[in-house]
């Protein structure tokens, strides 16, 4: 009988966490101290000023895989260098840029973004992207206005 006891205890449990979990999901709640101006002045110190698209990719000394970003922004930023706007290539070091990092939400090395000129996140990949990919979230971005 005790067993039951128990059993019917940790079901009422698990049903009351689950209705105050669920009673919660999907709502909106007012962001704590996030201010927007924030993340642009973050964005701004590290070079992507607006003036034209900007490839930003997060790397480090230690990251093996950044290598491969670098060649292919590289690669996808100088085939895109003689359009009316073309894109700027912005590396960030995660160890020195910690709190662009964290407003930005990076999680793994590396993370590549493409931001338009109103500093909007176009594009987002964790890890290498293929260069097709990137070429073509650029390509719009890089037209004459």
């Amino acid at each position: 009988m005790i067993q039951l006891t128990i059993l019917a205890v940790v079901l009422l449990t698990a049903l009351a966490v689950g209705i105050l979990l669920r009673r919660r999901e999907g709502k909106v709640r007012a962001a704590d101290g996030i201010d927007l101006s924030d993340r642009a002045d973050l964005l701004a110190a590290v070079g992507v000023t607006g003036d034209g698209p900007a490839v930003l990719h997060f790397s480090a000394e230690w990251c093996g895989p950044c290598d491969a970003v670098r060649r292919v922004v590289a690669n996808v930023t100088d085939q895109l260098a003689g359009s009316p706007q073309p894109p700027q290539d912005i590396e960030v070091d995660i160890d020195a840029e910690p709190a662009l990092a964290r407003e930005l939400n990076v999680l793994s090395l590396p993370t590549t973004f493409v931001f338009d000129t109103a500093g909007r996140e176009r594009f987002r990949i964790s890890g290498v992207p293929k260069a097709t990919d990137l070429q073509s979230a650029l390509e719009p971005l890089t037209a004459a206005a």
